[in-house]
């Protein structure tokens, strides 16, 4: 199977950037420091310090090595620079009707590793995302999710 795209926007890229470096200039060193200082202390088995630190480094380590595939594989999308953007493209702000309660829902397609849904912020690979992608002002949508289904108009798009 084919490896699936890791697109994702310009303020994406800087924040793993932003955590990758936060992570290699100043926790792991500084925790470096602590576990060199708990294994001076003699026995380890017993060493909180030591054992702890261990065990965060490990897991500092894993997710710079995440962090670092991530940003390798990373297709920045600059939705700015696409043409057609009267319709729902990635990096899109969408404001939606929904039909069936009367109510708004403003959402942004981005890539997977920006989720964040109380920001409002979705994959593009979502149920939503997907019925959503091409789509232009005052279209009707369908939203098929596991949940539920619902019918949203299209009411805002802006990049």
């Amino acid at each position: 199977m084919a490896e699936q795209k890791n697109y994702i926007t310009l303020e994406g890229y800087q924040a793993l950037e932003k955590e990758f470096q936060s992570l290699i200039k100043e926790e792991r060193p500084a925790l470096v420091k602590v576990v060199s200082w708990a294994a001076g202390n003699g026995d380890r088995s017993e060493n909180g310090d030591y054992i702890y630190g261990k065990k965060r480094l490990r897991q500092i380590d894993g997710r710079i090595r995440f962090l670092t595939k991530r940003m390798e594989s990373a297709e920045i999308v600059y939705s700015h620079t696409q043409s057609n953007l009267e319709k729902v493209y990635f990096g899109a702000w969408v404001t939606l009707f929904n039909l069936s309660d009367d109510s708004e829902l403003s959402i942004r397609i981005v890539g997977q590793d920006e989720l964040d849904p109380s920001q409002g912020y979705i994959s593009w690979i979502s149920p939503m995302a997907k019925s959503l992608l091409g789509k232009r002002l005052g279209d009707t949508v369908r939203v098929v999710t596991p949940l539920a289904e619902t019918e949203y108009e299209i009411i805002e798009i802006r990049y």
